[in-house]
């Protein structure tokens, strides 16, 4: 199925079909073409591919590969961006977007709720001569005051982690190309499903393919989606000398992630949901949810995405009464993962944020009794009966 044919048909459809390319054995699922080389008929064709490749030719696995590809295609056809790359993880996707593109003496303006990963990654670029400047990515009016001067990238994640801050996208890209910036959003936690980044002004969208794209913790992956001239002529030339594109295996399990994505995302933010509602109200609880109506960005969330997503926070008050719960639960699973199959929960305070210094994580409200769920594909009613007996 071409591009241009597939970008007419839904979302899941396209999530199926995309991109797909068959061998002369006509197989219907995806081949794995597990090769990092490539042969050559001549050596003429040999310096010819290397001056100019075409769609269907290839050099060498951590330029391109069958199977990465069809991922690609597949990914941008449902994202609505004119072609992707795909990368060895999540956070090689963000360090891709971001060190291709910035040089010393570039200034960013980020959102100051970032994943601790991110964070790193942007003391990286200060460090080497970026300007980093950070907002409140809930506050138009810092993202105003700070894009009142130029900038290179503007970015954020959409739907903050972990503390479910959403940013007013297309108010931030408004905002960040009139400051000459290209908008870079970290899309995770909104997931392909619910996301229509491009559609409200995003110019580089990433994705950890770990998460929901897997959506079963096999594989690390990642992605970036953009027009072909950043992909290709910006992202491409970066990540292919510095080592991380993606493998082919890794390629095909994300391929057949997203034929089920779209059904286990949409149960899984309803499911989302019911929990939230359940526990809301409750005794030393607060359930922080977008999809709640007192979500202090519940509008915003409404309008960006659609959806609460498939994230709960609960404020339990107190490190203690945090572990004491999480020590409780049967049938939720203790890790650091997300947009798994297996409903997650986790504690960033001393995991994924710990690195953080008190005073940033309290500034960011990643407080001492803060948890972070991640709800999974079982019985909604066990999720909630299991979280109501460790809550005690």
């Amino acid at each position: 199925m071409s591009d241009s044919s597939a970008r007419d048909l839904h979302p899941r459809t396209r999530a199926v079909h995309a991109g797909a390319r068959r061998s002369q054995y006509g197989e219907l699922a995806e081949a794995i073409f597990l090769t990092q080389g490539f042969q050559y008929p001549s050596a003429e064709e040999a310096e010819a591919r290397f001056i100019q490749s075409g769609p269907d030719e290839f050099i060498y696995a951590r330029y391109g590969n069958p199977t990465s590809r069809m991922f690609e295609d597949r990914i941008a056809a449902l994202e609505g961006t004119e072609d992707a790359f795909a990368t060895a993880s999540g956070m090689a996707a963000v360090n891709g977007a971001l060190f291709s593109m910035l040089r010393p003496g570039d200034r960013v303006v980020a959102a100051r709720a970032l994943f601790g990963s991110c964070l790193y990654i942007l003391e990286l670029l200060d460090a080497f001569g970026v300007t980093v400047d950070y907002v409140d990515g809930a506050d138009l009016d810092q993202w105003r005051a700070a894009l009142a001067t130029a900038a290179k990238v503007v970015f954020f994640e959409t739907l903050a982690n972990p503390t479910l801050e959403i940013v007013d996208l297309p108010a931030v890209a408004e905002l960040g190309h009139a400051a000459g910036a290209t908008v870079v959003v970290d899309n995770v936690f909104a997931t392909p499903v619910f996301s229509r980044a491009v559609e409200q002004g995003a110019d580089v969208v990433v994705y950890s393919a770990t998460k929901h794209i897997d959506g079963s913790g096999r594989a690390l992956g990642g992605v970036i989606c953009g027009t072909r001239q950043f992909v290709r002529k910006v992202a491409e030339p970066y990540i292919k000398h510095t080592g991380g594109a993606i493998s082919p295996f890794n390629a095909w399990i994300m391929l057949n992630g997203l034929v089920t994505m779209d059904l286990r995302v949409r149960a899984q933010a309803e499911s989302a949901r019911a929990i939230a509602e359940a526990l809301h109200g409750r005794d030393s609880v607060r359930v922080i949810y977008p999809g709640l109506p007192d979500h202090p960005q519940h509008e915003t969330a409404m309008r960006v995405m659609g959806s609460g997503g498939t994230m709960i926070a609960l404020d339990l008050g107190s490190k203690e009464a945090a572990f004491r719960a999480l020590d409780r639960l049967r049938v939720w699973s203790i890790s650091n993962n997300l947009g798994d199959a297996r409903s997650i929960v986790t504690h960033p305070a001393t995991t994924t944020h710990q690195r953080l210094p008190e005073e940033a994580r309290a500034r960011l409200g990643i407080g001492p009794g803060l948890i972070r769920l991640s709800v999974g594909l079982e019985d909604t009613g066990d999720l909630i009966a299991d979280l109501e007996q460790a809550l005690g």
